[in-house]
């Protein structure tokens, strides 16, 4: 048996957890927004052709902050497309994902969708196809409240108070060459530099995000970020990063260790700003928005994209619909625990994407809608993360990956609100149960333990249409406090929450 010890002090803190690092990600990419979130003619839609089922599991999932409307989709998008009545907007072709793009969802629609799920919007503007000029009117449009064309067509348009949109994204992805509108670093931190000042000078308040690179393996990562701060480190408050993982070829050890990439990840990019910082002798510190993380199979997109034809532009074509395991939640939550371990860099986070599209939540046209299995981990750490992180001292055998080496058998973050102490936890032994002690006799305990695990027998398990509840929660009845110590079983390729009130 595998063993693991950990030290949790509150004098010992990470930083403030941001509801922002609980955010997720809607974009206009096959059936996220059609026959996903809006499906008219399902039996639980409203008026506005929403499905109510979807929100109630949206606001179960806990999302804070939703990145609209891409991704990919936005370097090619003309946000006035999706506004006025509905029955005179246009269909375009939609470059991005090889589709046609209705326009029956805008940014009216889903800022009410927004406001049944209890969510915020964060707004990306295309800095692919457009520029300056449309952001400047998009944040007029959006923000002002009155005494101007924009503000009386919003109103026109059915809204008279501004939307109030407070992060922004400049562009998406500007680093790959598959981006509509793809510039080298220097080209692309001028033009951020430039519309980050425009924009500002409409709405002071706004908090932007200045795209990073889209991969940590792209061979222009680490300098693309110095150029594009250079140019832009007084202008933005954020640099993004975008990660996707997957187990490629068996190899379930090195995948269940994603989270190691991770870290350095973060790291590498925090290093970046901080020289950047020093260079221009800034008081300012530029935080990270994880901005797109998840569990994606991307080999199986890239072999399904040679079959599209130049002749098929399909209506929410089904794309990127994952089906996820067992071992991909415990995975997916590894991944939670690195964001939680650098909160004081990471305040903002988007989980990619939320329904359908490599999401936690799946749908039937006109049928149920259900949890995947890597819904669970997120809810369950969106509504038990409060307070601070706490820095981990960990103790652990090691188990031996293919691609990292040697790491440690648990994965582990914390977080207290000094009410109560929540531990995240991830066993990445593929056969055998950790042992693990917590010494937590800084705190004043004296309250129930609960902890609540995702494992199985089946490591690739899975929800799907034919049983969309094999996979959920399970009450993990080992977890002990005695004397100040915090005792629990994590079985093999497992993720488990351990709170102690």
């Amino acid at each position: 048996m595998a063993r693991a010890r950990l030290v949790l002090d509150p004098a010992f803190r990470v930083g403030p957890v941001h509801r922002r690092l609980f955010g997720g990600f809607v974009e206009h990419l096959g059936r996220h927004v059609y026959d996903g979130i809006h499906e008219p003619a399902h039996p639980s839609a409203g008026p506005d052709g929403f499905r109510r089922d979807v929100i109630d599991l949206v606001r179960e999932l806990g999302v804070s902050t939703i990145r609209y409307p891409g991704g990919n989709f936005v370097s090619g998008y003309n946000w006035e497309d999706g506004v006025g009545p509905v029955a005179e907007r246009p269909r375009r072709l939609e470059l991005a994902w090889h589709s046609t793009e209705t326009n029956e969802v805008g940014l009216h629609e889903f800022h009410s969708w927004l406001e049944q799920v209890g969510s915020d919007m964060m707004l990306a503007v295309n800095l692919g196809t457009r520029g300056t000029e449309a952001a400047m009117a998009l944040v007029e449009y959006a923000n002002i409240p009155e005494g101007t064309a924009r503000t009386e067509q919003r109103t026109a348009n059915g809204r008279a108070e501004p939307f109030g949109v407070k992060m922004w994204c400049l562009g998406n992805e500007m680093d790959g060459p598959w981006q509509l509108g793809h510039r080298n670093a220097e080209d692309y931190g001028k033009l951020a530099s430039r519309t980050a000042k425009a924009m500002r000078q409409i709405d002071r308040d706004l908090e932007l995000v200045v795209c990073g690179s889209s991969a940590r393996d792209m061979p222009t990562f680490g300098e693309w970020e110095r150029v594009v701060l250079e140019h832009t480190y007084e202008d933005v408050d954020y640099i993004s990063c975008h990660a996707y993982y997957q187990e490629h070829d068996g190899d379930l050890a090195s995948f269940l260790a994603s989270g190691v990439d991770m870290d350095a990840f973060i790291e590498s990019v925090v290093a970046t700003a901080d020289h950047v910082r020093a260079l221009k002798r800034s008081d300012k510190k530029i935080m990270i928005s994880f901005d797109e993380w998840n569990v994606w199979y991307l080999t199986k997109w890239k072999e399904r994209e040679a079959e599209f034809t130049l002749d098929e532009w399909p209506v929410a074509p089904r794309l990127l619909e994952d089906i996820y395991s067992v071992a991909d939640a415990v995975t997916f939550g590894g991944l939670l625990i690195s964001l939680l371990n650098h909160a004081d860099r990471v305040t903002s986070a988007s989980l990619a994407q939320l329904v359908n599209v490599i999401g936690p939540i799946m749908t039937e046209p006109g049928g149920p809608a259900w949890r995947q299995t890597t819904f669970f981990p997120f809810a369950v750490t969106s509504a038990a993360a409060r307070g601070d992180a706490l820095r981990v001292a960990l103790d652990a055998d090691t188990v031996t990956t293919e691609r990292f080496g040697e790491v440690p058998v648990v994965a582990a973050a914390a977080t207290t609100d000094g009410a109560t102490t929540t531990v995240f936890l991830q066993n990445r032994h593929l056969t055998e149960t950790t042992t693990l002690t917590v010494d937590v006799t800084a705190f004043a305990t004296a309250g129930t333990v609960t902890a609540r695990s995702i494992w199985d027998e089946d490591v690739y398990a899975v929800n799907d249409l034919k049983d969309t509840q094999r996979v959920a929660l399970r009450t993990n009845d080992t977890a002990t406090l005695d004397g100040g110590v915090l005792t629990v079983e994590l079985p093999p390729v497992s993720w488990t929450a351990v709170t102690i009130a």
